[in-house]
């Protein structure tokens, strides 16, 4: 049987602060959870005192903790979203894969949380999710931030992101889990490796690990999956993009694990031509995770 390891999840936000060099002070954060319909709930950390001025959408198999590094920097009030299926919140509708099942449950969270928040970021299927919530929920989406993800992304981009999320389903222990994530992710430091374990993952009376996301959970009453490849239903919100006239920043991870290529950026501006590109090169597909102090520059700088 594998140690059982404590956990809390607002006990690590000083050693966000001390591997970025960010000036600490203990945040103001709390877990808020919203009615979504059908008996579900949808989960978010709800960031300040003051009304939310950005939400945040994190990635497939991620969780809203992902952004803590960039909410510190920021230090704005902001609310971020455990997507369907994700971190603390039920499963969606129809799986956890569909974008617009997804936009409408955010948008019950956004009315709730944050109505008047002023910048929506998505990273990756939070980022999917983003585009169909602005052309669903317009009134929600007052300025879109896509960071590392358009809906160009297929099957072969994200490859190597769906090597890692399709491994193992348990792992023995702790040193288990983390062994197998350095391996996917040789650019991070092993101490935030271990946060975004311990806040993603899940250890059972038996002393094994599993992730929170949805691939490991059972299905919830009514739950059904949509047939198909997802990635046929993200390609389809081109058309959503080319219809928004909200202000539009992609921020392009330059490394090789990036999803985004330069026929997706030409995309994207062809579609929208007001839309801002950024490219850091030093991030791969997780800017917030590889580049949190620059990504949190950016959004100050896009919000004005």
């Amino acid at each position: 049987m594998g140690e059982m390891v404590a956990y809390d999840e607002f006990s690590m936000f000083h050693e966000n602060a001390e591997e970025f060099g960010i000036p600490f002070e203990p945040p103001a954060v709390r877990r808020e959870s919203v009615d979504v319909g059908g008996g579900r709930q949808l989960s978010a950390l709800v960031w300040g005192h003051g009304e939310p001025e950005y939400v945040f959408l994190h990635g497939g198999a991620q969780n809203a903790h992902t952004w803590d590094t960039v909410l510190l920097a920021l230090d704005r009030p902001a609310v971020a979203v455990d997507l369907p299926g994700h971190g603390h919140s039920d499963g969606g509708r129809a799986g956890y894969l569909d974008p617009d099942d997804n936009a409408d449950d955010v948008a019950a969270a956004i009315s709730a949380l944050a109505p008047t928040a002023e910048v929506v970021v998505g990273m990756s299927l939070g980022g999917i999710t983003a585009i169909a919530l602005a052309a669903r929920h317009p009134r929600l989406v007052r300025r879109l931030v896509l960071v590392d993800i358009t809906p160009g992304v297929n099957r072969d981009k994200s490859a190597a992101i769906s090597a890692f999320v399709n491994g193992p389903e348990s792992f023995p222990d702790f040193d288990a889990i983390l062994a197998r994530t350095v391996e996917f992710n040789p650019t991070r430091s092993v101490a935030s490796l271990r946060r975004g374990i311990l806040h993603n993952a899940l250890q059972r009376p038996d002393g094994t690990w599993v992730w929170r996301y949805a691939r490991h959970r059972p299905p919830v009453d009514g739950e059904t999956v949509a047939s198909g490849d997802p990635h046929d239903r993200f390609n389809r919100l081109w058309d959503a993009l080319s219809g928004l006239e909200v202000p539009v920043m992609l921020v392009r991870g330059m490394r090789s694990q990036s999803v985004v290529d330069d026929d997706d950026e030409a995309e994207l501006l062809r579609r929208c031509p007001h839309a801002r590109v950024e490219r850091i090169a030093e991030a791969g597909h997780s800017v917030q995770g590889d580049t949190p102090l620059e990504l949190a520059a950016l959004l100050a700088d896009f919000r004005g």
